[in-house]
């Protein structure tokens, strides 16, 4: 599996899929939820509500609307909307998205820092815990991961090099 690192805007990602850290309601109010809705337009919402509920530890995927990726992969971090959460569902929600990517048959696949905004996650915890799931992960695609900030993106490098050394 590849593993590329950049900063910037997860929703202009060129991308089999982009991944939602959701709720388990499939609501996109706040977060990457809410600037994956405002691009693609509130049909991934309604999509995402007609599958919930999604259970943290489960993914679904919906079309992507505007987005320029085929696919939006909902992985929910927490079961209500902002609502604080734990390193074991960050763990979760990578592992189920990635499960997810696999069977939509993606080749790319774009992960924010799950858990990072409302969830309360600090960003070196969460980058750590996502490269260690993703290094476990068996599968032949690509996986972006997509700071939206220098330190979220530092901590996304830092732990690639450490775990996996070669990528970045």
């Amino acid at each position: 599996m590849e593993i590329i690192i950049k900063k910037g805007d997860i929703t202009r990602e060129e991308c089999d899929a982009v991944v939602n850290p959701a709720n388990s309601y499939g609501l996109m109010g706040g977060g990457v939820a809410l600037a994956i809705r405002k691009l693609a337009g509130r049909v991934v919402e309604e999509e995402a509500i007609e599958k919930a509920p999604i259970l943290v530890g489960e993914a679904v995927a919906t079309t992507a609307g505007r987005l320029p990726s085929r696919w939006v992969i909902h992985s929910p971090t927490m079961k209500n909307p902002a609502e604080k959460i734990t390193l074991d569902e960050v763990k979760k929600a990578t592992r189920a998205a990635l499960r997810c990517a696999t069977q939509i048959n993606a080749k790319s696949v774009a992960f924010p820092g799950m858990g990072t905004g409302v969830g309360g996650i600090c960003k070196e915890d969460a980058a750590r815990v996502m490269i260690e799931e993703i290094k476990e992960f068996e599968a032949d695609f690509k996986v972006i991961l997509i700071g939206y900030d220098d330190k979220l993106t530092s901590e996304f490098r830092k732990w690639a090099q450490k775990l996996n050394p070669g990528a970045g």
